[in-house]
This record gives structure tokens, sequence and C-alpha cells, in this order.
């Protein structure tokens, strides 16, 4: 099986890449954005114990989370593997994860982590903000501080990954399709 973490900071190109990994590899997208609305829509035991968390605007706890990814992974046995997106974000999250994956002999194949210049990814989101209306693509300094928080708080994660040899450094400059060969090739290679 082919699990996949799809890493970088805001503005590198990660939804757009992971569709292009997702048809290429047969892979299910996990989102964890996504995952948490779907249980919520469903009303599941999982879902209503998230949106408690969230309606008092607090984050949702890692069990819950996990627990959503269990079901996830549960209700897709026959999968080729799994693209994570968005989780995790923390060493506590990252680890809680190949727990989970290590119980069925499905462990982590790589993090792929998009490598973009800060300038680009600036320029990329400024251009986002003016196109999908997200405030927070519109504003320089909140654009910036996105980017410096992103570095702040995921370098042990990279480096966790680093440990264990599954992470995976990506040219994240040049077009679309450039970005995809090179994911492509070194997926092609897990």
């Amino acid at each position: 099986m082919l699990n996949l973490v799809i890493f970088g900071p805001p503005g590198a190109g990660k939804g757009t890449q992971a569709e292009f990994l997702i048809d290429s590899f047969e892979l299910i997208h996990l989102s964890t954005g996504d995952l948490l609305r779907s249980e919520i829509a469903a009303g599941s035991k999982l879902g209503l114990e998230a949106k408690a968390f969230m309606d008092k605007g607090e984050l949702v706890p890692d069990a819950v989370v996990i627990g959503m990814i269990k079901s996830k992974l549960e209700a897709n046995k026959n999968a080729k593997g799994f693209i994570f997106d968005g989780f995790p974000r923390t060493v506590e999250q990252a680890d809680a994860l190949d727990k989970l994956l290590n119980t069925n002999n499905t462990p982590i194949s790589g993090m792929l982590s998009l490598e973009v210049e800060k300038q680009e990814l600036i320029e990329r989101l400024l251009s986002r903000g003016k196109v999908s209306g997200r405030s927070d693509d519109q504003d320089q300094s909140i654009v910036e501080n996105r980017i410096s928080v992103y570095k702040e708080k995921t370098s042990p994660l990279i480096e966790y990954y680093k440990k264990q040899g599954k992470h995976f450094g990506i040219n994240g400059m040049g077009t679309i399709e450039e970005i995809a060969d090179r994911l492509k090739k070194t997926v092609s290679s897990l």
C-alpha cells in the first residue's frame, strides 16, 4: 500500500499536486478538513464530538481526528493507498498516525515536501486571493505571517520523517506539470 503525506507551506500547490497524485497512483485523498465536514454532516459519533469542540472555537483533539482517519481506512480496505493532506501537522500527530497505520502494517511510504521560495509563495497566494476571494490570501502581511508560522511549527515534523528516511524534498518551483513530473518520479521510486 502506498501511503503519502503531502506537505508544504501555504501556496506550495499541495491541493493541485495531490489531485495529480490521486489520479496517477489511484490513491484516496484524506483531507482532515473534508473528513471533519463529512463526519459532521453524517451526524456520526465522531462528527458530533468534533462539532462540539468546533462550536466552542477549539481545535478538534488529535484522538478524534485519528478516529476519523481510522474509520476512513477501514471503509477503504482495498485501496491502493492514501494521500494525507493537512495531517499530520505536529510530531505528536505523526506519531499517532504511524501507530494507527502500523497496526495494519501499512506505514507511511513517504512525506513529499514541496519546497518553494518565499517570494514565489507570496505571489501565488496574493494571486489566488484575487481569484478565490479568500481574505487570508489578499493581505501580504497575513500571507507572510502564515508562511512564518508554517516554518516555525513544521520543521520538527520534517525532522521526524527525515529520521525515518521518509522525507523527500521536492522542488516546488516551475510549472504545474514540471512539479507533477518530479513528484511522480519520486513516488515511483518508493
